[in-house]
């Protein structure tokens, strides 16, 4: 996948505006509008279109099962990995657990992950501990559950003759990863850090130097940009601010 691809995404959920830009419009629409957008970061790469269609979403109710999370129908996912296979775009299915575990929640994803164009994109400030309340506070991961998702997905990998399948985790503050060094890349799979975090390009600079310092051998970068939220009081950074960064981001996600 790298350094071959950049990966340029909108993430969302249809009819769900305020999760991010997949939420408006026709799948269609916005899988068009966002391989314009990857072209303008391209900067001597193949451009890779990317739909991160969150396919479990934290709540603020626990729900029937005490879980705090809802997963999207299958039908819709159905629609948008077609939507990306027609415009040779890549299927992230985002997942952000609650208090359900995050390898259950991939594992519950199995066939669509057993496709070649479908990765995981993990959201661990949603990830709750027992007595914890998504939107209340951050959640977190670690070293050790996100080699262990790897481990599965190197797993689907192999046993399907499939290509490298990405695994993104975004992180909005250093306590939201701990023990990141106990990460161990998988064969097959492409790990990618993706920087969170809402602000002006200073402050979202400031985020991004904090995250990718001392990162692990063998973990790409990403970073994330919010069409609203960024804007607010500022303006949001250009291609060329964010393709400046160093190391150079390799999946840049618009929400």
């Amino acid at each position: 996948m790298f350094p071959r691809y950049r990966l340029v995404g909108f993430c969302g959920l249809p009819g769900a505006a305020a999760l991010g830009r997949l939420g408006t419009g026709e799948p269609g629409q916005r899988a068009a509008e966002v391989e314009k957008v990857a072209h303008r970061y391209a900067a001597g790469r193949e451009p890779l279109p990317v739909l991160e269609l969150l396919a479990t979403v934290a709540n603020a109710t626990a729900g029937p099962d005490g879980t705090y999370r809802s997963r999207t129908p299958a039908a819709t996912i159905r629609r948008f990995h077609r939507v990306a296979r027609d415009r040779r775009a890549l299927l992230l299915l985002n997942i952000q657990p609650g208090r359900a575990a995050v390898l259950d929640e991939v594992k519950a994803l199995r066939d669509w992950l057993v496709h070649p164009d479908v990765g995981i994109a993990l959201d661990p400030e949603w990830e709750m501990a027992r007595g914890q309340v998504p939107g209340d506070t951050y959640g977190r991961t670690d070293g050790h559950e996100l080699t262990e998702v790897a481990r599965y997905l190197s797993g689907l990998v192999e046993a399907h003759d499939l290509p490298q399948k990405p695994l993104v985790f975004h992180q909005v503050a250093t306590s939201v990863v701990r023990a990141q060094s106990a990460l161990r890349p998988q064969p097959g799979v492409a790990l990618i850090k993706s920087a969170d975090g809402i602000g002006s390009p200073g402050l979202k600079r400031g985020t991004w130097q904090r995250l990718v310092h001392g990162l692990p051998d063998g973990l790409h970068t990403g970073f994330k940009l919010f069409y609203e939220e960024d804007a607010q009081g500022s303006r949001l950074m250009t291609p060329k601010e964010v393709l400046a960064l160093r190391p150079q981001p390799e999946y840049v996600m618009y929400e």
